[in-house]
């Protein structure tokens, strides 16, 4: 074997097996039902409240017109009682904070300077105290409200965290979030929320909490507690004009915030009206925000700090509690374009944060420099620039008196009048019942089946179900009755995952009037949301003809769409408890002018036909359709199916209920302006069932609907919680949000659940009951759940349970999993989707190219940010990071401990250049650096035989390397398009001297790794990238240096599995083996 020669794979395989057999293997089983089991009995908790009337004693002796004043808590006090939201809460009485509490973050200086001035009535003296702090006034009062306010928002939030209450608020004043350790600031003496947040994590051993913080004026001191604490993230929206803003720290800039984990404070300063903030948030934003946030962690407080405005203040603070007690946001006023301002601070954010976590994925990125690739050149690019405009210089002695923003009378009163009108627009009227349901037994098979329901029936009328569908369609439906069942049993080939039945019809009426019943229901304020648990299922369902399963199989009781789906669900619903705690709706058939609607008279008059079918010719018709059977009663269980969301509809939007369940399937070439639809479904390019191109992500409607259809297309099978939930946050709620719409209607088919025989996915049922959480926070909270498809029977079950209990507000609870990444196919779904959809959503903006190398420079000192250990930069991306100029001090060191004598992790590889010792034969070139180091040039000339080491040559080029005359590239070790990999044929040479497919060049050629073509390089023509974006083959092989690089992923790649490929090259260049130098786990001694 020549020197350096890879192992045999036999040897490696049969050494592998033996060690493995010598292992113990702990095998873990894991229940999916567990989260979801153990959901039963956690049902909504009670939100708390804590405030104290006697913290209004806290003001500004000197100066009656300082903003932050008694009024703010009196206003927002009084908001709360005219909505009649303070009895909803259980009240909690204050307490002061202990001395011993304080210190954990605290100097005791500041605790003893405070408590000198307690009950102090010396003016002169107060404000002598004050003059040493920014913006900071203090009243003989101020020492013990402000340790009420601390202690208040500890003790709400340990009962938070002890299950006492779900969530709660804590109404105090004054504020806390810019009380640094050593100083009050910015009205701020004891910082309420950093306190609490300390507290859970000494006394209720919490690890993970988050921090937001959305008051305009950056919590400088929050972020400076826990700068270098990974058990909180804090994260915050604030204005900061590049420094001039106050705080004007340098550290409330984006190149600061470097967070390692998650809790939340909220002021309402940045709301429409405010002086300081002068921003234009509307107060039902404020409700909004915190829902998105309640769908992260149930276990939520909210603390109130900064807002002047007195009548946003009262408002937004008050909404905010009104959505902490359950109810859903009000619906915001038509939002416009993000603007470039603001896309700049996210994409800055994103840049620097992507090292760290996996959530940011979805920015291309570009080559700085004069490497550039061919595709820069049209790519879109975010330039990250730093800019610093402020002074962090610290006076002596600070203002005291009309030292704050002032607004002209003009001013106030088109606020006033703004506010006024804002007020009178929001619906913040409740619906009757919180959430409806609807169900029917006449969906069932009703042979063999117990009777689960007594809810008289309401079928769907024929005009009704004419909405939709065509009169042929219905009247083949109606013969289903009078045929025999043989022929039934005939038709089912004639379409796709379709059977038929004698009460076909009977059923799908039932299940239609169902549908419609609880759309009446939701939109008549009977109840805020509906539940409809339905089959036969509808979204599959043509105008004219039946697409899809829709029916009960006579001659096939396996069939995966069977009558215990909707029936176990039932019990599922029943068992939790739920059943009682919703509203039913009667059923209902669509009629004939509903069904008309969408679907043709000819689809319609078939489906009436069917009543009177013999059952021979309806077993005939079969093999007409695609997954379609037929039954003499195929129309009337339509017709219900369809009613019931009609119902349901009515319901939701009249007020009787807030929410509500639905079956609905615009596609995409009937979209319109009226009807935005996003779909989330399994594509596998176009071999997927419904084998439709319609089902791409580039069918976006067409005429006045183009841009209103939305296909997220999963092109593999396995995608789970990670690929829902960034399709949701990437793409379905920005749009969504921006269309605001009126009602949400689910098409809530659960064969993405995990363990459908059908789907391959892998949604657990918490999934479900999270999105469903997102979309309340949509339409006022009417949204219409209903059942699709789902053909494992508990998975299903499970799923509907959580959704439902969503829609209640009962917490849902979600497996922490830190190692979950999303599958790097979905992340190039999602990609072609918003690159697609950008055009008509101007949410979708935020897909420009970020710099693949760090291009800022090392953060200047921050007044009050002390960081006592280097910030770790370990990275949680797969996406490249590279060194920063500053980061090259670094690779002397990093240099000076490379072993090229050894594999990487100092194990043997089992080669012949080894001896039984592990010591390389060739000792001569395994010295150590400081002995081939010390060699003159006449020994080194001497011994022209020596090779020169990697040592030896970076040593000599070292002030090369930090002068940045030359640099280091390190590959990535892992790229998902490896994968796409085949072995290369033994006929397939990698021969030099090769000409480019597309011109005479030679020399800096590379071989493309998935079709074998030669073409030249970047540098010379280009040829090989114009190949990459006419094939979109991901790796090529550079025949100059043997390095490997990923197209997509804009990256070098170093991994075992490009050995063979390497090796190819490397012996049609120098004719011998490439030395096999990967890490291995094998001990092949």
């Amino acid at each position: 074997m020549s020197a350096g020669a890879k192992p045999s794979a036999v040897i490696i395989a049969a050494k592998r097996k033996n060690f493995k057999k010598k292992q113990v293997i702990d095998t873990l089983l894991k229940d999916f039902y567990q989260i979801a089991m153990d959901s039963k009995a956690k049902v909504k908790g009670p939100t708390g409240l804590v405030t104290e009337p006697r913290m209004a004693e806290h003001r500004c002796l000197w100066d009656e017109n300082y903003p932050e004043c008694p009024e703010r808590l009196i206003e927002v006090l009084q908001r709360c009682r005219e909505l009649n939201l303070i009895e909803q809460c259980k009240q909690y009485a204050p307490r002061t904070a202990t001395k011993e509490e304080l210190l954990t973050l605290h100097s005791a200086s500041v605790y003893e300077t405070l408590e000198a001035t307690h009950e102090n009535n010396d003016i002169e003296y107060l404000e002598e105290v004050s003059s040493k702090y920014d913006a900071i006034y203090i009243h003989p009062s101020t020492h013990e409200l402000a340790l009420l306010a601390a202690g208040s928002t500890i003790d709400m939030v340990d009962r938070i965290v002890s299950g006492e209450v779900q969530n709660g608020a804590a109404l105090v004043r004054p504020p806390g979030h810019h009380a640094m350790r050593a100083e009050p600031c910015g009205y701020c003496f004891y910082n309420n929320v950093a306190l609490a947040a300390k507290h859970a994590i000494d006394n209720r051993g919490l690890t993970r909490i988050l921090i937001v913080d959305w008051d305009v004026h950056h919590g400088q001191a929050t972020q400076q507690m826990f700068y270098e604490d990974d058990r909180v993230v804090y994260f915050s929206i604030h204005r900061y004009e590049h420094g001039k803003f106050w705080p004007s720290l340098r550290q409330s800039d984006f190149n600061y915030y470097q967070p390692q984990l998650v809790i939340i404070s909220a002021g309402f300063d940045s709301a429409v009206g405010d002086e300081k903030g002068e921003m234009q948030v509307t107060p039902a934003c404020y409700a909004t925000l915190l829902h998105l946030l309640m769908s992260v962690c149930p276990a939520l407080c909210v603390v109130l700090e900064g807002g002047y405005c007195l009548p946003s203040l009262a408002e937004g603070a008050a909404l905010t509690l009104r959505t902490l007690l359950g109810h859903p946001p009000p619906m915001l006023i038509q939002t416009g374009e993000p603007s470039d301002s603001i896309r700049e601070s996210i994409l800055n954010c994103i840049y620097v944060q992507k090292p760290y976590w996996r959530c940011f994925k979805y920015q291309p990125t570009y080559n700085v420099g004069n490497v550039l690739e061919i595709s820069d050149e049209v790519k879109q690019k975010h330039i990250v620039l730093h800019k610093w405009e402020g002074d962090e210089t610290r006076p002596d002695k600070f203002a005291t008196r009309d030292c704050y923003p002032m607004q002209d009378n003009e001013t106030k009163r088109k606020n006033e009048d703004r506010l006024n009108h804002l007020r009178i627009v929001t619906d913040l009227s409740l619906p009757q019942h919180a959430v409806c349901y609807i169900y029917d037994e006449a969906m069932l098979k009703h042979k063999n089946i117990t009777k689960l329901c007594s809810n008289i029936k309401i079928f769907a009328s024929h005009h009704e179900i004419l909405a939709v569908h065509t009169q042929n369609h219905l009247d083949r439906l109606k013969e289903l009755a009078s045929t025999k069942l043989r022929y039934l049993n005939s038709q089912k080939d004639d379409y796709n995952s379709v059977y038929f039945h004698p009460d076909t019809l009977e059923s799908a009426a039932v299940a239609a009037g169902c549908v419609l019943q609880t759309v009446d229901a939701v939109l008549s304020k009977v109840a805020g949301a509906g539940v409809c648990v339905v089959r036969p299922p509808g979204h599959h369902a043509d105008a004219d003809v039946s697409a899809s399963r829709k029916y009960y199989p006579i001659f096939n009781l396996a069939h995966v769409e069977c009558p215990e789906r909707i029936m176990r669900i039932h019990e599922r619903l029943r068992d939790f408890g739920l059943l009682q705690r919703l509203h039913p709706l009667t059923a209902r058939p669509a009629t004939d002018h509903e069904i008309l609607a969408v679907h043709t008279q000819k689809h319609l008059d078939r489906l009436k036909e069917l009543a009177s079918t013999k059952l021979r010719y309806l077993n005939s018709q079969k093999d007409d359709y695609n997954s379609v059977y037929f039954h003499p009663d195929t129309l009337e269980s339509a017709a219900v199916a369809a009613g019931c969301v009609l119902q349901t509809v009515d319901a939701v939007l009249s007020k009787v209920a807030g929410a509500g369940v639905c079956v609905v399937r615009p596609p995409g070439h009937h979209a319109d302006a009226d009807i935005l639809y996003i779909s989330i479904h399994r594509y596998d390019n176009g071999t997927f069932f419904p084998h439709s191109k319609d089902a791409d992500y580039g069918a976006v409607g067409e005429g006045a609907g183009e841009g209103y259809n939305v296909n997220i297309p999963w092109n593999k099978r396995g995608m789970g919680n990670a690929e829902y939930m960034a399709a949701f946050t990437q793409v379905v709620l920005p749009i969504a949000y921006e269309y605001n719409p009126e009602l949400v209607i689910v098409s809530a088919g659960f064969d993405a659940c995990i363990n459908d025989p059908l789907g391959g996915c892998k949604v657990l049922p918490e999934c479900y009951g999270r999105m469903t959480q997102m979309l309340k926070g949509l339409a006022g909270g009417k949204i219409i759940l209903c059942l699709e498809g789902g053909y494992n029977i508990v998975s299903t079950s499970y799923a509907m349970t959580m959704c439902t209990k969503a829609l209640l507000g009962d917490p849902i609870e979600f497996n922490y999993n830190p190692e979950e990444e999303i599958h790097w196919s979905a992340v190039e779904t999602i990609n072609n989707v918003i690159k697609t959809q950008k055009k008509y959503w101007k949410s979708l903006k935020f897909q420009l190219a970020l710099p693949i190398k760090n291009v800022l420079d090392k953060p200047s000192p921050s007044r009050g940010l002390i960081v006592s250990t280097p910030v770790p930069q370990k990275s949680l991306s797969s996406n490249v990071t590279s060194k920063s100029s500053n980061g090259l001090q670094s690779l002397e060191s990093d240099m000076m401990n490379l072993t090229i004598n050894k594999c990487a992790d100092g194990i043997h590889c089992g080669t012949d250049d080894e001896d039984d010792n592990g010591t390389d034969t060739n000792a001569g070139c395994s010295k150590s650096s400081g002995e081939g180091s010390s060699k003159t040039v006449s020994d080194k000339g001497n011994k022209e035989s020596e090779k020169q080491t990697l040592v030896d040559y970076l040593s000599e080029n070292m002030q090369a390397l930090v002068d940045g005359e030359m640099f280091a590239v390190v590959p990535v070790p892992w790229c998902p398009h490896l994968d796409t990999l085949f072995a290369i044929p033994e006929s397939v040479k990698f021969e030099q001297g090769v000409k480019c497919v597309d011109c005479e060049e030679k020399n800096e050629n590379w071989v493309c790794l998935h079709c074998y073509i030669t073409a030249c390089g970047r540098s010379i023509n280009g040829h090989m990238q114009a190949h990459h974006r006419a094939t979109q083959h991901p790796l090529v092989l550079s025949l100059l240096d043997l390095s490997v690089w990923c197209n997509i992923c804009d990256a070098y790649v170093d991994n075992p599995l490009l050995y063979d490929a390497k090796n190819n090259a490397h012996k049609c260049k120098f004719g011998e083996d490439m030395p096999w130098c990967y890490k291995t786990d094998i001990h092949m001694a």
